[in-house]
């Protein structure tokens, strides 16, 4: 199943970074993930799970990085194929109420959204086993009623916030483009081949500290737009960041620390100051 998942994310990077017709891409994608979901559904009735903490693990998390891929993109398709062909303003506004549309989902499973978000386990069994489905849980879905052998209550529910989480994402890039169309590129490209200096870490690391510094406020007051802070540290630094946003979500959904960059900078600042006291 592990390989299942690799596999997908690397087809899904391709498309990502090769196919720039947004539209193109969605459809790409929809048809990857349908390929990738049928064999995870046939890997899944083909192998029984040993445990009940397996069975939770394949549905709290393993299925749904593969759903929510597939929701993501059916939803992208319909959005971006009904974009405003007009001016900017009135494709902000339009992107804008889809990102509103999205919000009241959130808001409209707001017990479960808390439940996952917070990591919460106590109820992993009732909404994440088969053949524990209760109505009265109100799930979003109801896949389980008819596929009972591919789905529990709330995995799709899992899914489908992830998908969200990723096209409120690329609504506001999408945003962020359109409002800094006018001015972004002439103040950039200012600096263009002006810095000697590299990122010699990770890429990861490196997004992580642009969106603390960004939530600080301490860059223009707090007014410097995120893509305005990431595009002069890729000049600065000669790096290209590629789908920040995307890997923004990748940090905030670690399951273990996700300021693990951050923290390793207070750790090794501590421990210069110490060395420099003896």
């Amino acid at each position: 199943m592990k390989k299942i998942i690799e596999s997908l994310n690397r087809e899904i990077n391709q498309i990502e970074s090769e196919i720039d017709d947004i539209l193109i891409k969605a459809e790409k994608g929809i048809k990857i993930t349908k390929s990738y979901l049928e064999s995870l559904k046939e890997s899944t009735e083909a192998e029984n799970f040993k445990s009940k903490t397996s069975e939770i693990e394949f549905f709290k998390n393993t299925k749904p990085q593969l759903y929510c891929k597939l929701i993501y993109y059916v939803n992208l398709f319909n959005i971006e194929s009904k974009r405003p062909r007009s001016s900017n303003k009135s494709q902000i506004k339009y992107f804008n109420k889809n990102i509103d549309k999205l919000q009241i989902y959130f808001n409209d499973n707001l017990e479960f959204y808390h439940y996952y978000r917070t990591g919460a386990t106590f109820l992993d069994e009732q909404y994440f086993l088969r053949g524990k489905a209760d109505i009265r849980l109100y799930p979003e879905t109801f896949h389980f009623f008819t596929d009972s052998q591919f789905s529990t209550s709330h995995d799709s529910s899992v899914a489908t916030i992830l998908a969200y989480d990723m096209l409120i994402v690329h609504l506001k890039k999408e945003i962020d483009k359109l409002t800094n169309s006018n001015n972004m590129e002439t103040n950039i490209n200012a600096f263009q081949n002006q810095s000697k200096l590299f990122w010699t870490g990770n890429k990861i690391d490196l997004i992580e500290l642009i969106y603390a510094l960004d939530s600080t406020g301490v860059i223009n007051s707090g007014t410097a737009d995120i893509k305005e802070v990431a595009s002069m540290c890729e000049q600065v630094f000669n790096i290209d960041l590629g789908n920040y946003y995307h890997t923004f979500i990748e940090i905030r959904s670690r399951k273990i620390n996700n300021t693990k960059f951050i923290d390793k900078l207070k750790e090794s600042l501590i421990n210069r100051m110490v060395e420099s006291d003896e």
